[in-house]
């Protein structure tokens, strides 16, 4: 086989795509992505042991994340960016090592060659592809608990990433971050020892989502409840997509006076909870659906679109918008225009995409109406009493948490048959693109309380365990499993990993998964979380409806 990936719920087979990958990377992409993981791991190596000796380096720390990010699905499909990232990670383990030595560190006689290999030219980067990916672990269950701890790792990236570009730091992550990285290579790690990493990976994992609720909260205060136009204004306009609530900031200053309005898509969506952002009278509300529908919405967009994290798909060869896309962060695809980061104490320059938008026709409306959204925890705190009535009086019977990710494959269809199937005396609460799978539907409400409560983005997920939490103390329970709650959540990529295996650490239980369980889980590791914390696949919606209600 040429590559082999199986971190994604849509890899070929559910088993691992072995040619291409079906996000849309090819495979030199692919072994280059390993390649950088590799040697991120050895970069880790040596800001572990400078931290040892007292000594920290802000930049490594970041550049480890950063490259993290760049690895998630549908993030990064550029070849000579990763080339540029292996090089860069070469140079920045040399450093860091030079500063270990320095400082008076002793290495062991025998070091992981992760930190000794050095190649310069592509071709030894190609060559050197063959025995650094997933599956030179040779065994399964091993294989399969450390590519778990990795993919909650990335997904921590993520969240760890957003909350830097706001401000917010906790180092603690950082360290973990790195330490666990070299943990996946320590082969004196028994089975036992990573099912214990695992939970902890998914402690940090709450830790760090904590932190970018901290960040975007106290930056652009808590959502509310806000009704969100899906229709479209006479003017042109940039569609901006993906998770950086930073960068959503910095092109609503920007195109602020210019007559360019701005829309999100798919995961940005939230952005229109966020009272700092209402002020923008340029920011319309939401255009389109669901990342994997991109490839006709961005047609009758018009305007350029702006990738602030993951979630591109390849555009088709003959696409009209081909050349109106740009990226940031994380984000990359050959022939999409790359906007640099942001100078220290700065905004990023949109100035390019801003004049590129003044260019084009106005978008083509394709819906109207609005949406309603902003459930995060502070909104819900602040409706417990409302809340805790309609359950006593059994006007709520059941809540169910429906978070995560949507998909292209045809199976997710089960999530909008699900939402339309609920009891009229139940309440779906979401985060993340998964909503887009029901969001629009006529669903109604229960005593004034919209029966679909979107909280956000994937990683207000953690608002959702803190509504579960606060219902658990309002309840007076011991338990959380307890609670009236379901969990019925979809998956597709990293993020949703690092968001289940907090929900893990946090003691929830019975979580089903779907529209498959991830290939990534061997059958012994599969056994474990069945076991110990009742994972399920999905069904049809009838028999699970049953199931959840009795």
């Amino acid at each position: 086989m040429s590559m082999f990936c199986f971190q994604c719920q849509e890899t070929a087979k559910g088993t691992g795509c072995t040619i291409a990958g079906v996000c849309g990377k090819s495979e030199k992409v692919a072994n280059m992505m390993d390649l950088l993981m590799y040697l991120t791991k050895g970069v880790s190596f040596y800001t572990v042991r400078n931290r040892e000796l007292g000594i920290e380096n802000n930049a490594a720390d970041k550049f480890i994340v950063e490259s993290l990010f760049m690895t998630i699905t549908n993030a990064n499909f550029d070849y000579d960016r990763f080339v540029t990232r292996i090089r860069e990670a070469l140079k920045l383990r040399e450093e860091l090592k030079e500063t270990y030595l320095k400082a008076g560190g002793k290495l062991p006689e025998k070091l992981h060659d992760s930190v000794t290999w050095t190649g310069s030219t592509v071709e030894e980067f190609e060559a050197k592809n063959a025995s650094v990916g997933v599956l030179s672990t040779t065994n399964e269950d091993v294989r399969s608990l450390r590519e778990l701890i990795i993919y909650g790792l990335k997904g921590m990236a993520a969240y760890t990433e957003h909350a830097y570009n706001l401000g917010f730091e906790d180092k603690s992550i950082y360290k973990f971050i790195e330490e666990t990285l070299l943990a996946t290579l320590d082969d004196s790690l028994d089975a036992g020892q990573l099912v214990a990493l695992v939970n902890e990976t998914g402690k940090f994992g709450v830790t760090a989502m904590a932190l970018l609720d901290k960040a975007n909260t106290t930056k652009y205060g808590n959502p509310e409840i806000s009704k969100v136009n899906i229709g479209v204004r006479n003017n042109p306009g940039i569609l901006i997509s993906g998770h950086d609530l930073r960068d959503m900031e910095d092109l609503l200053k920007q195109t602020e006076g210019t007559g360019v309005d701005v829309y999100t898509h798919s995961e940005m969506l939230p952005a229109n909870y966020y009272p700092a952002f209402k002020k923008y009278s340029h920011f319309v509300g939401n255009y389109g659906s669901s990342w994997w529908r991109q490839k006709e919405e961005f047609e009758t967009f018009n305007g350029p679109i702006l990738f602030t994290t993951n979630c591109i798909v390849p555009p088709k060869k003959d696409a009209s918008y081909a050349d109106k896309v740009y990226t940031t962060g994380a984000a990359g695809f050959t022939g999409f225009k790359h906007i640099a980061g942001r100078p220290e104490g700065g905004q990023k320059d949109f100035s390019e995409i801003i004049e590129h938008a003044k260019r084009c026709k106005p978008p083509v409306e394709i819906e109207k109406g609005e949406i309603v959204g902003g459930f995060a925890h502070n909104q819900v705190i602040a409706l417990a009493d409302k809340v805790v009535e309609a359950v006593k009086s059994g006007a709520i019977r059941k809540f169910f948490v429906m978070a995560g990710c949507d998909g292209r494959f045809k199976e997710r269809n089960y999530y909008t048959e699900f939402a339309q199937a609920l009891p009229k005396d139940t309440v779906i609460l979401t985060a993340g693109c998964a909503k887009y799978r029901y969001n629009k539907l006529p669903l109604g409400d229960i005593n004034g309380i919209p029966r679909v409560l979107d909280a956000g983005q994937c990683n207000d997920s953690y608002s959702l365990a803190v509504i579960a939490m606060k219902l658990k103390e309002v309840f007076g329970l011991n338990d959380i499993n307890e609670l009236p709650i379901a969990f019925n959540i979809a998956w597709y990529e990293q993020k949703a990993v690092i968001v289940l295996l907090a929900l893990l650490y946090l003691g929830v239980k019975n979580i089903h998964l779907g529209p498959t369980l991830p290939g990534f889980l061997s059958p012994n590791v599969a056994k474990v979380l069945v076991e110990n914390f009742g994972i399920a696949g999905i069904g049809t919606v009838e028999d699970d409806i049953k199931l959840f209600l009795n």
